[in-house]
């Protein structure tokens, strides 16, 4: 696994349209896995920024996950 370029290594809940359920979501730049203890993150600390770490792609679809996160402040 690795992390993705820095010009869109970073995602918040709300870039992610404050999705509710678990599951694999379609973005611009690929299929996206959030889990529940993702969203558990986000639900305590809604900016939270998470980083998105390439999964090694299946059917030449990039494929990502949420790695380690960072806190920021509320806006």
């Amino acid at each position: 696994m690795q992390v993705i370029d820095s010009e869109v290594h970073k995602v918040t809940w709300a870039q992610v349209g404050r999705v509710a359920e678990p599951g694999r979501y379609l973005f611009t730049f690929g299929w996206l896995t959030i889990t529940a203890e993702d969203l558990a993150v986000w639900q305590q600390h809604p900016n939270a920024a998470f980083t998105l770490v390439v999964r090694p792609p299946t059917d030449a679809v990039e494929e990502y996950h949420l790695g380690a996160f960072d806190l920021r402040p509320n806006n």
